[in-house]
C-alpha cells in the first residue's frame, strides 16, 4: 500500500479549472472484481447538500458507467504530467477490448473499498449522492445539442460526495 497523506476537501489548493479541464483526471469504479477507469475533462468541485462535493458527467455508452452505476463509491485521479499518455490512452481505449490499466503500467490499490492509483498524486476517493441523466429539452443553451450532442447520447450527471483526500507523500 503507498504512504498517502490525507486531508480535509477543503485544504485543496488546486486550481479546479487546471485540474480537471487541463490536467485531467481519471474516474474509476469497481463492478465485482473488476475495475474500470476513464479519462475526463469535464466535472467540477464544490459544496452540495452541506457536503464536499465533485460533480462529473458520463456519456451512456462508456464502459466505466457500468461500473460507476453497480458500486456505491468511485475515486477520481490526478497525475503528473508524465502519465499524460497512459491518461491519453485511458480515454481512447475501451476497457471492454483489453486491461488498460495494465497496458497503461497503473497499480490499483482499495481505500476503503475504492479502487485508487498508486501513481496518482492525488486521489479523490467519493461517494455516490446522486445520478440523473441529462435530457435535451432542459439544455437551455440551444447550441449545445448541435455541438455537442450530435448522437443525441447525453451524459449522466453524477454528485459524489468526496469522502477522503489522498495525496502522495
Amino acid at each position: 500500500m503507498s504512504n498517502w497523506k490525507t486531508i480535509l476537501p477543503e485544504s485543496l489548493t488546486d486550481n479546479p479549472f487546471q485540474l480537471i479541464g487541463k490536467e485531467w483526471m481519471l474516474v474509476t469504479a469497481k463492478k465485482g472484481d473488476q475495475v474500470n477507469t476513464m479519462t475526463a475533462s469535464w466535472g467540477g468541485v464544490g459544496i452540495m447538500w452541506g457536503k464536499p462535493v465533485a460533480f462529473i458527467v458520463i456519456r451512456p455508452q462508456r464502459y466505466t458507467k457500468t461500473m460507476i452505476d453497480a458500486s456505491d463509491t468511485l475515486s477520481l485521479s490526478f497525475f503528473t504530467e508524465e502519465y499524460r499518455d497512459a491518461l491519453k490512452y485511458c480515454g481512447s481505449v475501451s476497457g471492454r477490448q483489453e486491461d488498460k490499466i495494465k497496458h497503461c503500467g497503473l497499480t490499483v490499490e482499495e481505500v476503503d473499498h475504492t479502487p485508487v492509483f498508486k501513481e496518482a498524486r492525488m486521489n479523490l476517493v467519493c461517494k455516490k449522492l446522486y445520478a440523473q441523466p441529462m435530457e435535451k429539452e432542459f439544455v437551455l443553451d440551444p447550441a449545445i445539442p448541435t455541438a455537442w450532442y450530435p448522437d443525441e447520447d447525453y451524459h449522466t450527471l453524477y454528485i459524489v460526495e468526496i469522502q477522503n483526500v489522498l495525496l502522495s507523500e
